[in-house]
């Protein structure tokens, strides 16, 4: 009787030990996921060391005011908006992820060292429009593989962990062109050589170690039409959250105003200007996996509009009277959170609603209305700073933010629809 209940009681625990084992496996992240995490970092590295010194080069260097500055920053982007679209209906149409996304990165890398021949401003807006097309035709096929890649109820994981990997090249990109500022005064060239290295690098990981994802589907199926894809918008929730993500794009700030809005208010010198993207580098990288694995949990879109209400008061510690360290770290951290809390957590928000065979057009229709107001958000917001100043002009962006958030809260997808599948 006893050698029958120990074998019992073993046999009970090999269940559970294989249980557990399977539930971890379940819970794994997918190799594709990991392996493209590290072709967005070292893409981010390149990206961002010209992210890094472009607005101290055009506004210091070549003299641009606000508004044209930006024109400059909005074609920056902006151009991906349609691009977008393009790239995610070439991939769904050729069951072609990896190939377009790989054009899409080869296209930057081979933008980063024409930097070095130009040196007027509509030559640097045709190559960073030219950069940035790149990134507009791989952004979908890419965010379509993780989705692919991943169980419906781990999209805010898969996505986190791209994000936090993305973010680790973002946070690398400047402290590599302020080594080679740091090293060399004005030494852009140098930047600019290195970032297009860095770039091929990312490229040559892509093509050796992404893999199909096993719910792309064979190349024999048919091919879905670009009304198809136009059509995902027939979805209420595909509806509602292309809304709500070109609302709020609308009255974002672009990232690179905010640094120079902080250096303006601190005087600081040209040379540590590359810097001030560590802090919301920082911020995303600790936060996207946390705040990805808690919109699995609680749901994806109060994750996405509280996001907003961190940029929020990113906006109330411009305006505020207060200076030093302190104002910097402040700006810098919530401006992380609110990308940890809405980049990713946007696409894991939509690719549960998507078809297998429609996820990039559909994610590309997101991103898509989401850049183009960012680019009239960028437009108008270096007018209002050149007409009125830059204090009114924060003041506008916040008012507008507070009402699109709202006006989110209300037009959020049904609890129902947000529930992972």
């Amino acid at each position: 009787m006893y050698l029958s209940t120990a074998r019992a009681t073993d046999t009970a625990k090999g269940v559970e030990r294989d249980r557990m084992r399977d539930s971890a496996a379940v819970r794994a992240v997918p190799a594709n996921v990991v392996v493209l995490g590290t072709v967005s970092l070292l893409t981010d590295v390149s990206a961002e060391m010209v992210t890094a010194v472009l607005p101290m080069y055009v506004v210091v260097q070549l003299g641009l005011s606000p508004l044209a500055f930006g024109l400059l920053d909005g074609l920056y982007g902006g151009v991906t908006a349609l691009i977008r679209l393009v790239g995610g209906h070439a991939a769904d149409r050729g069951r072609r992820h990896k190939l377009v996304a790989g054009l899409g990165y080869g296209l930057s890398a081979a933008a980063k060292p024409v930097l070095l021949l130009v040196s007027t401003v509509p030559g640097i807006a045709a190559v960073l429009a030219v950069d940035r097309a790149g990134k507009g035709l791989r952004t979908a096929p890419r965010d379509a593989l993780i989705s692919l890649s991943a169980a419906p109820g781990d999209q805010g994981r898969a996505f986190g962990v791209h994000r936090a990997m993305d973010t680790a090249g973002a946070l690398l990109g400047p402290l590599v062109a302020f080594g080679l500022l740091w090293a060399a005064a004005d030494a852009y060239d140098a930047v600019f050589v290195v970032s297009g290295c860095i770039a091929v690098a990312g490229l040559l990981v892509l093509v050796l170690f992404v893999h199909r994802p096993p719910g792309e589907g064979p190349v024999a199926e048919a091919r879905p039409s670009m009304r198809a894809a136009l059509g995902l918008l027939r979805i209420g929730a595909m509806r509602r959250i292309c809304g709500c993500a070109a609302l709020l794009g609308l009255v974002t700030i672009s990232d690179a105003f905010v640094f120079l809005i902080v250096q303006k208010k601190l005087d600081l010198a040209p040379q540590w200007f590359p810097l001030l993207p560590l802090g919301t580098a920082a911020g995303f990288l600790l936060l996207a996996l946390p705040l990805g694995l808690l919109s699995d949990r609680i749901g994806r879109w109060p994750v996405f509009v509280g996001g907003h209400a961190a940029l929020l008061g990113a906006y109330a510690l411009l305006l505020s009277p207060a200076g030093g360290t302190g104002m910097i770290v402040g700006v810098l951290v919530l401006h992380g959170a609110f990308y940890a809390a809405t980049d990713g957590v946007l696409m894991a928000a939509a690719g549960p609603h998507l078809p297998a065979g429609l996820r990039a057009s559909g994610l590309a229709l997101v991103q898509t209305g989401q850049a183009a107001t960012r680019f009239v958000a960028s437009v108008a917001f270096g007018a209002a700073w050149t007409m009125w100043g830059v204090t009114p002009a924060i003041t506008v962006a916040a008012v507008a933010l507070t009402v699109s958030a709202a006006v989110a809260l209300v037009l959020r997808p049904g609890a129902a629809e947000e529930a992972p599948a």
